[in-house]
Formats: structure tokens, sequence, C-alpha cells
């Protein structure tokens, strides 16, 4: 039909919601979907994803969008978490659960690995990756080696997610550097390949070629017409937007369950100090370094919300409706000389109203989110720092961040869906014909509005 609207769609799965979005050759969103899933358990009963339902709902959204006469899809791709890897057999079935990073990693086995390659500093440094058990993916490889041993022998392939959900459609099984770099222990930053300990221990054979961020597949259904790309990482999927628009240095606060500051003009070698700080680098989506600190800020503020609404009876969204007040701040700070707290260590008796309990809560995680973000800044003459994802709509949040960097242009950025936008514009020469829009990005600068600085 000659009025079908040519669009790309993208899977953007989060840990909490699976969505997919059509966007047209402006990068606008014309469709969205989403849903949610209830967690699973492995086989020691640790939480994790229902990987049977995810792939479900990928036929299921596909269906549906093809359904919609209106659209022509022309590609796919897909944006996903890391740190997760589904293991297939020969036929392309998933062989055990999809682990949760979040699984505690057994003590003995993580001593075992790090004494025989070098030691945690040493290993560290080469793979830009903290010590962080099941978040390094390629330790839940090690951990399947040598505690199902069995289940191992029957892999065919070893894939990050969003690679998997490729496959899914194409059949046809990759790598790609936005998952293996992000804090993988896969990966050597100073020989930029694999890491020795991943060929001798016999894992670098499941691991498929390593896709270039634009590569594309066809589908493996019979009359398809459209091309798949191979996925990529979401934190590394939301710089794209941004390394395509600004060519002056920055760093971009990628918020959401995690508060991630990427600096992608940093290529300084990680410290030891650096490195105990959480600390990493990832490999953006052409393969060079980006020096990143992570904040575990969204969980913080989700818990935290829970407990002032209960403790003042107000709904769990009550925060949606409080503005800055910086006379408030101001106050709070005299009242209260003692930082460095965590927020659930505090009182909620001292205060009056749920509206002071959350500035003092915002204030409390801007001051982790400043010692956090200081550890990137350096190694360029950086002028901006972008924030995008759930904190970026958030006035005390924004506010308080301006005031902590007066030196700094600080902006909210607003887009339509970061690192999906971030998936879409890496497919670019692949399926529209037209140039790339001068307005993806729309940018909200905030000053400070504080003397002293939180």
């Amino acid at each position: 039909m000659k009025n079908e609207l040519p669009v790309i769609a993208i899977f953007d799965v989060g840990k909490t919601n699976k969505k997919i979005f059509l966007f047209d050759q402006n990068y606008k969103v014309v469709y969205e979907r989403s849903a949610r899933f209830t967690e699973t358990v492995d086989e020691d009963g640790d939480p994790c994803e229902n990987i049977e339902s995810l792939r479900l709902s990928v036929f299921d959204s596909l269906r549906s969008v093809f359904g919609k006469k209106e659209f022509d899809v022309k590609a796919i791709n897909f944006s996903t978490y890391g740190a997760s890897f589904v293991y297939i057999d020969e036929d392309g079935e998933a062989l055990t659960p999809l682990y949760n990073y979040l699984k505690p990693y057994p003590e003995e086995l993580k001593k075992k690995f790090y004494d025989t390659y070098g030691g945690e500093e040493e290993f560290s440094s080469r793979t830009a990756s903290p010590v962080l058990g099941s978040l390094n993916s390629g330790m839940q490889l090690y951990r399947l080696k040598y505690e199902q041993p069995e289940v191992f022998k029957k892999i065919s392939h070893a894939l990050h997610l969003p690679q998997y959900l490729s496959y899914l459609i194409t059949c046809k099984p990759y790598s790609d550097v936005t998952s293996i770099g992000s804090h993988t222990n896969l990966w050597d930053f100073k020989k930029s390949n694999y890491h020795e300990w991943v060929k001798k221990e016999g894992i670098e054979n499941l691991l498929p070629p390593i896709a270039t961020y634009n590569h594309v597949s066809p589908a493996s259904f019979p009359g398809s017409s459209y091309l798949v790309g191979s996925g990529l990482h979401d934190s590394s999927a939301a710089l794209i937007p941004y390394l395509v628009n600004f060519s002056e240095p920055f760093v971009l606060i990628s918020s959401g369950t995690w508060c991630i500051s990427l600096n992608p003009f940093n290529d300084t070698p990680l410290t030891q100090d650096e490195l105990k700080n959480d600390c990493l680098c990832y490999l953006q989506y052409k393969g060079q370094p980006v020096k990143a600190s992570r904040l575990f800020a969204g969980q913080e503020h989700e818990h935290a919300v829970k407990i002032i609404a209960a403790h003042f009876n107000q709904s769990a969204f009550f925060y949606r409706d409080v503005d800055f007040d910086p006379e408030l701040v101001t106050e709070l700070q005299k009242r209260d000389a003692q930082k460095s707290m965590d927020f659930t260590a505090r009182e909620l008796s001292d205060f009056a109203t749920c509206k002071e309990a959350y500035h003092r809560l915002l204030m409390d995680i801007i001051e982790k989110q400043v010692a956090s973000t200081n550890l990137v800044l350096k190694g360029a003459d950086i002028k901006r720092i972008f924030v995008d994802g759930g904190f970026s709509n958030n006035p005390i949040y924004m506010n308080l961040l301006a005031s902590a960097f007066p030196h700094l242009e600080i902006y909210s950025a607003s887009m339509s869906q970061a690192s999906a936008l971030g998936a879409a514009l890496a497919l670019h020469r692949t399926w529209p014909q037209k140039p790339l829009p001068n307005d993806i990005i729309h940018l909200h600068y905030y000053g400070s509005l504080l003397q002293t600085l939180i």
C-alpha cells in the first residue's frame, strides 16, 4: 500500500518494563506497546527473568505490529539490559533460566577464578571491570562450567540478551562489543581482545562472531523483507543519540535503576581507586572505550519513596507533585550538618511533611551522585552534563545537580526513549532514505538556584 508509513521496530527490554516502539523516518515514536512479566525463580530459588514469557512476547508483539496495515516495518533492532546470558543448544533452545545479575556468587569459586588469573587488582585493571560477582556476566559462564558441567557441554552458543532476541528472529548467532564491553570480565581493554582466560577455559568457542553495530541479517521467516540488527546493550545504546548530535565533550548521566555517568571523551586508564569506587569502562557502539561510574540511585529512590509514602500515609506517587523548594533545601542544610548518610538510616520522625523528607532523600542521593560523576569528569574539558531517563523529569534532582556543578551547564534531555532511539539510529544507513533530523534531542537548561553547594 502506498500510504503505509515506513518504520523501524525496536524492542527495548528493561528489568521491569518490556516495550516495543515504532519510529518513523524522522525518529518520532508512532507506536508503543509495553508489557510486564512476573518473575520466576531459578533452580536455587533465586528470582530471575521469565525467559519463556519474554520469548513469546517478542513474537506476540511482532504479530501485533505486522497486523497494523498502516505501518511498513523496514528493520528491527534490540536494546536490553546487560550482564545477562542466554545459553542455547544446537537447536536454539535455552538450556538454563535467565539468571539474575544480582544472584549471589559463590565466594570460593570467585577466589579460585581471580587467584588463577592474576588477582583481583590486575584482572580488574585489564578488563576495566570491578569485582561484581554475577554482574560480571563472564563469571556466570565460568560458574556454569564448574557447577553444571553437563549443561555446559550442551552449550552451542552463549548469547547476551540483545543478541538472543535477535537470534529468535534471524536464527543467526552474533556477539556485539557493547554487550561484551560492559563489565563482563571477558574483554581485555589493554589488548582490545578477549582476555586470555576466555580461551583457556574453553569459552571463546561458545561466543559467536562479533557483529558491527550496523550489521543486519534477514529474518528467518519466509517472505519477510525487513532486516534485523544484532542488538545493543541499553546504556551504550542510550549514548548514541548524543554522540551523533554533539561533538564537544560532555558527560551523560543515564538514569534509571542505575544512574550511570558516561564520559566518552575520557580514555585515561582506570586507576585502582576508581575501580574500588565502582568505575568501569564500557565499549561504545563503534568500539571506543567509555569511562563510566555507577550509582544504584534509582533503586534507592524507589525503596525510600515507599517508606516515606507509608509513613505519611501518602500515595506511592506523591513525589510527582512535589516541586523544588530552594528555601527548604537551605533550611535542611542548616538543620542537618551531617552528610554522607543513606536516607534509610534517617529517622522519619525528624521530618514534619513528606515534602521535607523527599527533599532530604534527593539531597542524599545527589551527594552520592556528585561523588560518582566526579570520578569520570577528568580526562577532557567537559562543559556540559546531560541527564536522561527517570531523574531528568525530576525538578528537585535536576536543580540540586545544577547547584552541585555551578561551573558546568546542566541539561535535562528529552527524547523519544534514549536507548530505543539509539538502537534505531545504529541502523540509520540500513533503512531510511532521509538525512538525520536535527531535533532528536530536546534540552532544558538548569541553573543553580542555591548559593550553598550540595
